[in-house]
């Protein structure tokens, strides 16, 4: 039996996700939504394929994954994601997990690609695989990755938001929260990716592939 650990905080995500992989008959999934819960579990118990989201409620999941790799060097961890993933690519392979899955693929690719993963093939869908070999890799390229891959999930939401126009105003109401918090996240936002305003912002996230089109569409 096939041991996979599911990290994800999207619970319509996970129950589809392990339907999927357990009408294989030889795959059984357990499911965690935070980084205290995947290291307690990894901790007491035997995983032989982990799937990450790239952005968790508490944590990055190549930070986590970070984590994991220095409790079990030999965990083999992909990324399971709905995020543009490219920017983080060498940080990713540096970290050593072992690919990307992305979230729209098929059933058939996903389970191919699990599989693929236990027999130690890294796993890059062909779009990724195309965009590298146009790519010619500068110092501050790898600075920009290091920096995109601390983005949380509700910054990222924030950036969202203002690459689509919102005040801040409507961003607090949007994403329940207070102002100040609002505020205060956005200071952080701003000494992380280096800029001085919400506009610079989105700017900056978009050139590091944090923020898509269809972000801000």
């Amino acid at each position: 039996m096939i041991h996979i650990l599911l990290v994800d905080d999207h619970p319509a995500v996970m129950e589809g996700t392990r339907m999927i992989l357990e009408q294989e008959g030889d795959i059984s999934v357990d499911l965690a939504n935070t980084a205290e819960e995947v290291l307690e579990m990894v901790g007491s118990q035997s995983f032989d394929v982990m799937l990450f989201d790239l952005h968790i409620s508490d944590v990055n999941g190549i930070d986590l994954a970070k984590q994991v790799l220095e409790m079990n060097s030999n965990a083999i961890i992909l990324i399971y994601t709905g995020f543009e993933i490219n920017n983080h690519f060498n940080l990713m392979i540096e970290t050593g997990i072992f690919g990307f899955i992305p979230k729209t693929t098929s059933r058939e690719q996903l389970v191919t690609a699990v599989r693929c993963a236990l027999r130690g093939e890294v796993i890059l869908p062909l779009s990724l695989v195309k965009q590298l070999r146009r790519m010619t890799i500068l110092g501050p390229e790898g600075i920009d990755e290091e920096i995109a891959s601390t983005i949380s999930n509700k910054e990222y939401e924030i950036l969202k938001e203002i690459a689509q126009g919102k005040s801040n105003k409507e961003i607090a109401e949007i994403l329940h929260m207070g102002q100040r918090s609002l505020e205060y996240k956005l200071t952080n936002l701003f000494y992380k990716l280096k800029v001085k305003s919400r506009v610079e912002a989105a700017i900056k996230a978009k050139q590091m592939g944090v923020l898509t089109d269809s972000d801000v569409e």
